[in-house]
């Protein structure tokens, strides 16, 4: 084990609780296990780990990535995400493959809605054309996961999202029952709303977008009385 996850595993092994973990586990369906601990005593206790002259080099992040992908406990992941956050501003556009293996990995919404909405945002802000034509290869994908995130990584633009990519890529989705496919559409399409309530209302109507997405898209404009 690399030796900045070798501390990882050292720092969170004495906080592990039974208690905790097995209602964890239970909440993630029984996929992972756990030890049980809370990303605000995690992020605490992993502190130094994460100055700066603590980090592992460029060089060895995708490697050290994979182990912690690989080791059992979900907590390992979870601080995978949170190096790659971390880190999100300098990562090479080389890393974009390694992205695509963590968001198909393991896959589960801990994960992928943070790598889609903070890495490949970042990806795409830095890189765009060739993020745009990862991004096109992935909307053409059976893996749903893949399809989420190009769904979720413009979340946080506002003002700066593509609508019209954006209402293509819902177009292309609106037919998928898939539970987590219509949770992003309708999470993506509240918080555009936000931005430019008039074109999702419209967009809602003209396209009889329904069910959850419907619902999860409107949930922001009833909730402030605007519709």
């Amino acid at each position: 084990m690399h030796s900045w996850n070798q501390s990882v595993k050292l720092a969170l092994e004495p906080l592990a609780n039974a208690e905790n973990a097995s209602f964890m586990k239970a909440y993630m369906r029984g996929q992972y296990q756990f030890f049980g601990i809370q990303s605000m005593p995690r992020r605490t206790a992993l502190k130094p780990l994460f100055a700066k002259e603590q980090l592992p080099s460029f060089d060895e992040i995708p490697d050290v990535i994979d182990e912690l992908w690989a080791s059992p406990e979900r907590e390992f992941q979870l601080v995978a995400v949170d190096l790659l956050i971390k880190l999100k501003q300098q990562l090479p556009l080389a890393m974009l493959k390694d992205l695509e293996r963590w968001i198909t990995t393991k896959s589960w919404w801990d994960t992928v809605d943070m790598l889609a909405t903070h890495i490949l945002a970042s990806f795409y802000r830095r890189f765009p054309e060739e993020t745009s034509e990862v991004i096109g290869r992935w909307r053409l994908s059976d893996n749903i996961w893949l399809r989420r995130s190009t769904l979720l990584y413009q979340l946080k633009f506002k003002q700066e999202t593509d609508k019209d990519l954006l209402f293509e890529l819902i177009r292309e989705n609106r037919s998928d029952k898939e539970f987590f496919i219509q949770k992003a559409i309708g999470w993506m399409l509240r918080e555009y709303s936000k931005t430019d309530a008039e074109s999702v209302v419209r967009f809602i109507e003209i396209e009889k977008i329904d069910g959850l997405a419907k619902r999860e898209g409107l949930k922001w404009l009833k909730s402030k009385k605007l519709i």
